[in-house]
């Protein structure tokens, strides 16, 4: 763990701040951006007309209620601390956010922030999720993780929750950011994963602890979820989610957005796939297809797919040719082959004494028919064209 850097009242103003107002509120960010937290603290507090009347709205109904030394003890009796921007471990990415950056994060776990966020792709999706998108989530979170990737995502119940023990399946980094503090489980359902998760990856939030969670804090959350990663991955969303507004942050902050398309049937899968028809959106079919789009530019690219390599590949158009022409049972002659091949005898000449060296073709009598190598991709070639 890389110790903090920026210096005491600092990071007690923003531990302070962080109590007094909700995150992402703009004219909170900018004061800061302008004067620093410090400064920002002991205006608000003193109640300096300077700092406009926005801002003594928004942190009037809590100011008295501030106790920064307390939640950092709090914080540190959890093995916590609180990551400022400016401190080596910051996730550089969320800077993007701009004066809706939070003003700290708190921190459970021993993994350095920002390195695990500068490798993580978040997979977010429906709580309500199908066997299938959990199954995928799992799956592809366990590859992920096996690549050297850190997977990160919001703690809930469904994909969240697949996401993250498929990580931890590999002992593998796995981050969550929550809408509460990190010191209370939630959901309730989850307390012993995210006590794995801490001890394995990182439990991250801007509250500070003791903080409950509250419906508008799950969207203020998905910012960083968004920001703090190279590439957001959707597996299932109804209409109405909350991953989409994650994966529609992540597009306003020039992020990989990416979606596993499901069952135009499933409830669960109409939000994320209308998202496939949003640009910049892309289809993903493979953890080596997300790798792809989070990775450096020109490297780690997927392998193309493709089918099954036949001796057929390797001919050229015109030898493939000669030897569609051949029977598979009663065997023709040179001239026979030329015409139904549509070419001059002495191309077919040249032609099958090669073919009938990689056994694709073989002499039966005075004419040729296919071989042993050639026979079966042919029949099944001819059968499923419906000829003879």
């Amino acid at each position: 763990m890389t110790p903090p850097v920026v210096r005491w009242p600092e990071r007690l103003a923003r531990a302070a701040l962080s109590r007094v107002v909700e995150p992402g509120e703009l004219a909170i960010g900018k004061l800061v951006a302008a004067h620093g937290a410090e400064a920002a603290w002991s205006a608000i507090r003193s109640r300096d007309p300077a700092v406009g009347a926005e801002v003594l709205a928004l942190t009037r109904a809590r100011v008295d209620a501030a106790r920064p030394e307390q939640d950092l003890a709090a914080l540190d009796a959890w093995g916590g601390r609180l990551v400022c921007p400016g401190d080596d471990e910051w996730p550089r990415g969320a800077d993007d956010l701009g004066d809706a950056r939070p003003l700290g994060l708190w921190v459970r776990g021993r993994q350095q922030l920002g390195e695990a966020c500068g490798r993580a792709v978040a997979i977010v999706g429906a709580r309500a999720a199908t066997g299938y998108g959990e199954h995928v989530a799992g799956e592809w979170s366990a590859q992920l993780a096996e690549a050297g990737r850190a997977v990160l995502s919001g703690a809930a119940y469904g994909i969240d929750g697949a996401a993250h023990r498929g990580a931890l399946a590999v002992a593998g980094e796995t981050i969550a950011v929550l809408a509460c503090g990190v010191d209370v489980p939630y959901p309730r359902g989850h307390d012993a994963l995210l006590a794995r998760i801490a001890e394995q990856g990182l439990v991250v939030s801007e509250w500070p602890p003791g903080c409950a969670p509250m419906r508008h804090r799950f969207l203020t959350r998905n910012r960083v979820i968004a920001a703090a990663t190279s590439g957001t991955v959707v597996v299932e969303a109804a209409a109405r989610s909350g991953s989409l507004n994650t994966a529609r942050s992540a597009l306003r902050l020039d992020r990989a957005v990416m979606v596993v398309p499901g069952p135009v049937t499933s409830a669960m899968s109409v939000g994320s796939n209308a998202l496939l028809r949003t640009e910049g959106v892309r289809a993903v079919g493979s953890v080596a297809d997300i790798v792809e789009e989070v990775g450096r530019l020109g490297a780690d690219l997927a392998p193309s797919v493709r089918g099954l390599t036949t001796d057929r590949d390797a001919l050229s158009a015109t030898v493939a040719r000669v030897l569609d022409a051949v029977p598979v049972r009663s065997a023709r002659g040179a001239a026979s082959i030329a015409k139904a091949a549509g070419v001059d005898v002495n191309v077919v000449l040249g032609c099958l004494g090669p073919l009938e060296l990689e056994g694709l073709i073989e002499r039966s009598g005075g004419g040729y028919r296919l071989g042993p190598v050639g026979r079966p991709a042919a029949e099944a070639r001819r059968a499923e064209a419906g000829g003879a």
